[in-house]
């Protein structure tokens, strides 16, 4: 079913707050994901503090349901507005509210945080805000835990990220947390970005990891291995490729990522197995077969090296 984005902006949003974000979505819906956006506001023109433009803009929709995914970039009218208790951020509050109480997953960039905290929708919640309006923010909603030095924040269906790029970080989150890690690295990746996580956050996904080098050729090989985890592969193949011997790709994937081919592979397989056990209705035996390995037995065996559970145990 498909997912609408829906970002609702405010007057004078921070350009970069809207277009990273959406830029992730959009790259995403080109990798499969089932998003559709929608960029909605109070008026059909909206002026960004950069001084672009916005046009043809959309009303902030009415029939908001469970499916949808809201997004309410920073502005610094809108922060002031909040804090002055503006009549012009009230249909604005009102909407998220209501949003809310339809299901709808509630999220926001950089100050676009005072206006969830403003419908009450922070109240008892961790949240997180640009760096420099943490304690402006605590000190206007003292029921909201503030949460200082965080990319981003999820608490139930609401979710708030820090300023500017942290937008960015909060909408590959997402787009992982509904479409599984391999749609989040083909956006990242398309771009350009490596994908940053919180202090709390368990790991790096390997879908992400092992990408900060200057390789060409064991990026392409890299590129081919995450697009088509579970596939079988040779390292002739590979090294056919990415363009060069096999000798040549074993030493250079070997100095660029610190392991060799086939335990990049076998990481990989093992993520898209964690991604496809979230499906009960998938035995065991076809995740192995689905992400390459012999059969559930092999799954089973690495599974226990890898992370000292067993599958069903993630399951």
């Amino acid at each position: 079913m498909t997912r609408r984005v829906i970002f609702a902006i405010p007057a004078g949003v921070e350009i970069f707050d809207l277009a990273g974000p959406m830029q992730v979505f959009h790259e995403a819906a080109a990798a499969g994901a089932p998003y559709r956006v929608l960029l909605a506001a109070d008026a059909e023109r909206v002026n960004s503090e950069q001084g672009v433009g916005l046009c043809g803009l959309q009303p902030l929709p009415g029939d908001v349901d469970a499916h949808d995914l809201i997004v309410v970039p920073g502005s610094t009218a809108l922060r002031r507005g909040v804090l002055a208790r503006e009549r012009t951020v009230r249909n604005l509050t009102a909407w998220l509210r209501a949003s809310y109480d339809a299901g709808a997953t509630v999220t926001s960039v950089c100050v676009g945080a005072f206006a969830l905290a403003a419908a009450g929708l922070l109240d008892g919640r961790s949240a997180t805000t640009h760096w420099k309006r943490v304690d402006e923010l605590q000190r206007a909603f003292p029921r909201v835990l503030v949460e200082p030095n965080r990319l981003y924040v999820f608490d139930g269906r609401i979710a708030t990220s820090a300023g500017i790029a942290a937008g960015i970080d909060l909408a590959l989150a997402l787009v992982e947390r509904d479409c599984g890690s391999r749609i989040a690295a083909a956006a990242a990746r398309e771009m350009v970005v490596t994908a940053r996580r919180p202090g709390t956050h368990e790991q790096l996904s390997p879908f992400f990891a092992l990408r900060d080098h200057t390789f060409a050729e064991v990026h392409t090989a890299q590129d081919w291995l995450v697009e088509h985890a579970g596939e079988p592969f040779t390292l002739a193949s590979l090294a056919a490729i990415a363009g060069v011997s096999e000798r040549t790709l074993t030493r250079q994937f070997r100095a660029a990522t610190g392991t060799s081919v086939k335990s990049y592979a076998t990481i990989l397989r093992l993520e898209h197995a964690r991604s496809l056990l979230r499906d009960r209705a998938m035995s065991v035996q076809s995740v192995a077969e689905r992400c390459g390995f012999s059969d559930a037995r092999q799954l089973r065996r690495l599974w226990r090296t890898h992370f000292a559970n067993s599958p069903s145990a993630e399951r």
